[in-house]
């Protein structure tokens, strides 16, 4: 595996350490970056105190990424609504909430599938002029900063699993590996089609610009 957000938590892996199974490879430790990516939300738009939260109920490990948001808020001074959808279909009702809650921006936890429906987010969030913060697809597609593993160093790393595992290696031996690069990526595109003035202090920092 390469770009799965908690293994342990996902009940793919018995812990990062010892495996125990036959599913080895890469956690992108989405999970731990949850509070990093709501300061960098506030840290992009200071005034912002209202901060809609997109999740699946479906998608169990993203029960300890709100905890880590509901720790993280009060010291942000963020109040967060917690909106959820399992279908497409529910997306247009999730915006609508985020909208009547006053939201100033829509934070995206990762989840396979809000990145396959992900064009359809940004719209109906765009329409209502939200700003999202989401993964790299997301920033990539018209979300406005991305911040977290590098996928690219993640695969050319796993690279190396494979060969292990193709010479003999057992996958429950080989211990759940972290990203080790990560990466900040600013859509400027975005934020002029909003209106939003990106802080040099964050375009210093990133990785990459879309323009």
């Amino acid at each position: 595996m390469t770009i799965v957000s908690d293994p342990v938590g996902s009940g793919l892996v018995a812990s990062l350490a010892r495996p125990g199974g036959n599913v080895t490879g890469f956690s992108l430790m989405v999970t731990d970056l949850t509070a990093k990516r709501l300061q960098l939300v506030k840290e992009t738009i200071p005034r912002i105190s209202r901060v809609a939260v997109l999740w699946n109920p479906d998608t169990a490990s993203q029960a300890r990424a709100i905890q880590e948001l509901k720790a993280a808020a009060p010291s942000l001074r963020a109040e967060l609504n917690f909106i959820s959808a399992r279908t497409p279909e529910e997306f247009g009702a999730a915006i609508s909430a985020a909208t009547r809650a006053h939201a100033q921006a829509l934070y995206v936890l990762d989840d396979a599938f809000f990145a396959k429906n992900r064009n359809r987010i940004l719209a109906l969030a765009f329409d209502s002029r939200l700003p999202v913060f989401g993964d790299r697809g997301f920033a990539e597609a018209g979300g406005l900063i991305y911040y977290g593993p590098s996928f690219g160093d993640v695969y050319r790393r796993s690279a190396g699993y494979v060969d292990k595992i193709l010479k003999g290696a057992k996958p429950a031996d080989l211990p759940i590996e972290q990203p080790t690069k990560f990466e900040l990526v600013v859509n400027l595109k975005t934020a002029k089609a909003l209106g939003i003035t990106i802080p040099e202090s964050i375009l210093l920092r990133a990785d990459e610009v879309i323009r």
